[in-house]
């Protein structure tokens, strides 16, 4: 009985050193170390896009006659790219000039008519000027005085009648030229042209189709504004700014590095993904771009002389400002809540404030760890 009793005090005692070993025995740990030279970089992933891109087509409906360019073609402004079937609107156009034609002639035969009257006027103001000076020296009757008055009267009446009906005519010509102008109008929407210098990304049509009006066509950009959209997380978003360097990674190219520099910055975050839209220009791309390639960005926000980077997995409820880590001070183990700001690309957020002199700030969370441990440092991560 004494034998089993002693080797029950044995088996607690061995238990017990056992535990105070596994929680007093000092626990290595990773910390951070203070860096210099600290590039602060946002990452960003985004598509090769271009900011000046129309999807062009006709104003008017009809059947497709003739395509004249196709995708990877460049083009010049004003350069021809397709034609619809023309015969009914130039057979329009055709009833217009001959009504511009006709009015122009009904506006000489007014014009003439209107010296007649006016010369007619002329001769009867005459003879009534006569015949009242003969009617004053009782040489003509009253009656041919007022039948030389009337007569005038009347061939000023036809005069402003004259005058009249080739303002309508006139008024009738420039109608003519109006509908002669929509016709012209109308007959050129029956061919497509480049409204700039452009690249053809894409032909949407083909010859015999039928297109009705503001159906694409052709999708052109200019390539000379190629650039790089890219989506940053809002949390990032706010140590952005124009012109500020980036380098940019095509997919197409993984071992090629580029430089960019931000253009513009999107003034509404996505609601749904949390997201900021930045656009890059690229300084020495390649020549040829590629329109919806991924590609992957790096912006540099800032740099630090010296900067003390936590890794994000280390903080302890995190807000994006403050968060707790687990530090190591006096070889123990205990925890501190800090401050911080800035990220980088790699995961990490610059401290701030917070943290205690001689302190350092342990790489890895802690799983089981109880404050106050023995802690040894070692190699950093």
């Amino acid at each position: 009985m004494r034998t089993i009793w002693i080797i029950a005090v044995v088996a607690t005692l061995s238990i017990g050193a056992g535990a105070m070993y596994l929680t007093e025995r000092p626990l290595t740990v990773a910390v951070v170390q203070p860096e210099t030279d600290v590039a602060l970089r946002i990452y960003g992933l985004g598509t090769v896009e271009a900011r000046v891109l129309a999807r062009v087509g006709f104003e008017s409906s009809g059947t497709l006659m003739s395509l004249t360019v196709d995708a990877g073609d460049r083009v010049a402004q004003g350069q021809a790219l397709a034609a619809l079937n023309q015969d009914e609107q130039e057979a329009r156009l055709a009833r217009a000039q001959a009504a511009v034609a006709a009015n122009a002639a009904n506006q000489a035969k007014a014009e003439a008519a209107v010296l007649r009257a006016t010369a007619i006027l002329a001769q009867r103001e005459a003879a009534n000027r006569r015949q009242a000076e003969l009617t004053r020296q009782e040489a003509a009757s009253i009656q041919r005085a007022e039948e030389a008055q009337r007569d005038e009267d009347v061939a000023r009446a036809d005069v402003k009648v004259a005058e009249a009906e080739l303002a309508v005519i006139r008024a009738q010509g420039q109608d003519a030229v109006a509908a002669l102008q929509l016709e012209q109008t109308l007959l050129d929407r029956h061919r497509l042209t480049a409204p700039f210098d452009a690249l053809v990304v894409t032909r949407l049509a083909e010859t015999g189709a039928v297109v009705r009006s503001g159906d694409p066509i052709f999708t052109l950009i200019d390539p000379d504004t190629i650039w790089i959209q890219a989506y940053i997380d809002e949390e990032r978003a706010g140590q952005l700014a124009l012109g500020q360097p980036g380098t940019i990674r095509l997919r197409s190219q993984p071992a090629s590095e580029f430089t960019g520099t931000i253009t513009r910055i999107g003034v509404e975050s996505d609601r749904v993904n949390e997201e900021r839209r930045v656009w890059l220009t690229c300084s020495d791309c390649p020549q040829q771009m590629f329109l919806g390639e991924q590609a992957e960005v790096r912006i540099l926000t800032a740099t630090r002389a010296t900067a003390l980077m936590v890794p994000e997995v280390a903080i302890i409820g995190f807000d994006g400002y403050r968060g707790t880590v687990w530090i190591v001070q006096d070889s123990r183990l205990s925890r501190a809540d800090l401050t911080f700001g800035a990220r980088d690309d790699r995961g990490r957020v610059e401290v701030t404030g917070g943290l205690p002199d001689a302190a350092q700030v342990v790489a890895v969370p802690l799983q089981g760890v109880d404050e106050g441990r023995p802690a040894r440092i070692g190699a950093a991560p």
